[in-house]
């Protein structure tokens, strides 16, 4: 009889045990190391300036253009728009008083429509139209605050308006949008000079928009940048400026 009990116990002990092992095996096929797939994504670096957030307002009648007087925009598209005296709501398109240069703040004052040109440089960017809209306004850092210019920011055509101010304007203070960029930096964009360490975008907003890049690899390319006739290359490698070459002007 005892003989036979511990027959009896001996099995059910080897019972308990295989099972045991049964379980430690499942147990350490769910909880061993396992190899990790590696995301992706996560060698792509993303640049802050991705990030910002810039406002549209998407105007599409003169009320809207009308909203924005006695508020400050600021040109994002440098050296893209000439801007005029501004003589009683008209200006003379063959006499303009310079270029808009990046991230510089314009006080709105007004709106009107005049007839535009037929060609010329004040409808390379903006076409004729049957008449253009201006916004006229004055730029509180220069060294005369209170003289009244004008711009044309869109045109009337075929019954419609048509308008380019979000491609041209910021709505928000540039120097708040990318204040994670250099007080240095800034410092050289205000002055509108090009800098080793620039990026494209700050070069863009220190130099303008009017640009010939040697390819289509953003960040590690060579860009002429016509700054505003008084060219430069820039190579840039890792985005950021390792080479500044002034050119000669062309004619």
């Amino acid at each position: 009889m005892q003989k036979g009990l511990k027959i009896g116990l001996g099995l059910t002990a080897l019972m308990v045990l295989a099972i045991g092992v049964r379980i430690g095996l499942i147990y350490k096929a769910n909880h061993e190391d396992v190899p990790v797939k590696k995301d992706p994504y996560a060698d792509i670096k993303v640049d802050p300036d991705d990030n910002v957030f810039l406002k549209k307002e998407r105007p599409d009648s003169l009320a809207d253009q009308r909203a924005l007087i006695g508020q400050t925009v600021w040109v994002s598209a440098g050296g893209q728009l000439d801007y005029y005296a501004d003589k009683g709501n008209h200006v003379d398109y063959a006499h303009p008083v310079g270029t808009l240069l990046g991230a510089t703040p314009l006080l709105i004052k007004g709106v009107f429509e005049q007839k535009a040109p037929a060609t010329g440089l004040a409808v390379v960017r903006i076409a004729p139209g049957n008449r253009h809209v201006l916004l006229a306004f004055t730029m509180p850092k220069s060294s005369d605050p209170n003289t009244l210019y004008a711009t044309p920011v869109g045109n009337y055509d075929n019954g419609g308006y048509n308008f380019i101010n979000d491609n041209i304007f910021f709505y928000e203070d540039p120097h708040k949008l990318y204040s994670f960029w250099p007080a240095s930096m800034w410092s050289a964009i205000d002055q509108h000079q090009a800098v080793l360490g620039m990026s494209e975008n700050q070069a863009m907003m220190s130099l303008g928009e009017v640009t010939v890049p040697n390819s289509d690899n953003t960040g590690n390319r060579a860009v002429k940048f016509d700054n505003n006739g008084h060219p430069l290359v820039i190579v840039f490698s890792n985005n950021k400026a390792i080479k500044i070459t002034p050119q000669a002007a062309s004619n």
